[in-house]
């Protein structure tokens, strides 16, 4: 016989970090609001964490090119969650109370267009955007389809699992979409950041070469303890000279989070044949564009291209990083009461690494 599945009292209520005066000078204010109710093809996970995410924080001003988080009727940004689940639909068999589980930047797709269809159900135009369209993991409580939920495996904490499911896996997906081999070069601008320092620790276990380009001794320390070969700091000298000093010539990869570099991304590419910028940050709509010159791309083979959120079986790969240990973030863990302060602090660019709020703490 096995373990008898636990048992989970279930509130009315549960506290959430609800957005307030949603625009460009939004807050968050940690209140009560009811817990939902489970669906006959759901699960309901009590998060433990969540971390915060840049993406978060647009959705909030509300500068990207996209209703209204209001509009959606959603109170609740955030989609890095990691906790249990404490209750099933009754159509639901893949999974039980008490496994551990995650939320992650969307909460569902369509599963039956030629994207879903080809595990890149992430581009799926059904997709349900969470904290966006729907709730997000900044509310203890929150439903997931069965057959869109993630299982975090043992020996992986909840603080680790968290950013996986959003910075952690997104960055993974760049990496693998750039055909960036071992041994090559790849620059990393706002390296320093949540998701560019799990993209430095990723390439570095691929056996990529990771430049950071940031600014700060914070960052320049966190950088190269967790694999970067090299950190600029474009403070201090030309960030694009000095990459192409020390590549030789140009970068394989130049993977952008950090949406003010974009307008000089393709320069850290140099001269180097079949180089690629990919995109990963979104920028604030109608900002930071990129200014090519498509002879430079057809004489060197260059390529830009952009990746979204990872599909269901990349973020798999992404904890397997992390259950070996090769994902060693060590974020910033706050309580409720530090809520609204550290997603200003985010919103400010005041944040090495990352921050992960704990709903069991005050």
């Amino acid at each position: 016989m096995g373990e008898p599945a636990p048992t989970f009292d279930i509130p009315k209520e549960c506290v959430a970090a609800v957005v307030k005066n949603e625009g460009p000078d939004f807050y968050v204010e940690v209140e009560k609001v009811p817990v939902p109710e489970v669906g006959p093809n759901d699960v309901l996970i009590k998060l433990n964490a969540t971390g915060l995410c840049l993406s978060d924080i647009h959705f909030m001003l509300n500068d990207w090119n996209l209703p209204k988080m209001s509009e959606m009727g959603t109170k609740c940004a955030g989609h890095e969650g990691a906790g249990v689940i404490v209750k099933v639909g009754e159509n639901v068999k893949a999974y039980k109370v008490g496994q551990r589980a995650g939320f992650k930047p969307i909460q569902d797709v369509c599963h039956s267009c030629e994207y879903c269809k080809s595990g890149r159900e992430t581009y799926c135009t059904a997709a349900v955007f969470t904290g966006g369209m729907c709730d997000g993991s900044y509310k203890q409580y929150v439903i997931s389809p069965e057959n869109y939920t993630t299982i975090i495996p043992d020996g992986v904490s909840d603080y680790v699992a968290g950013p996986v499911m959003c910075s952690a896996s997104t960055i993974y997906s760049s990496l693998k979409e750039s055909d960036l081999r071992p041994g090559q070069w790849a620059v990393f601008p706002g390296g320093g950041g949540g998701v560019g320092i799990q993209g430095v620790q990723l390439a570095y276990a691929m056996g990529i070469r990771p430049i950071v380009v940031d600014t700060g001794d914070e960052r320049r320390k966190l950088s190269l303890s967790l694999g970067a070969e090299h950190f600029v700091d474009f403070k201090e000298e030309d960030p694009v000279k000095k990459v192409l000093e020390i590549t030789g010539g140009g970068a394989h990869g130049v993977i952008v989070t950090a949406v003010q570099s974009y307008p000089i991304s393709v320069d850290y590419l140099g001269n180097r044949g079949g180089g690629q910028v990919m995109c990963i940050g979104i920028p604030p709509h109608g900002k930071y564009h990129i200014d090519v010159d498509p002879s430079k791309l057809v004489f060197r083979n260059q390529s830009i291209k952009g990746t979204l959120v990872s599909s269901l079986a990349d973020i798999d790969e992404t904890l397997d990083f992390a259950k070996r240990g090769k994902l060693r973030l060590e974020p910033t863990v706050v309580g409720l009461s530090k809520f609204n302060e550290s997603v200003q602090k985010l919103k400010n660019g005041q944040v090495a690494g990352r921050i992960v709020v704990d709903f069991n703490l005050p």
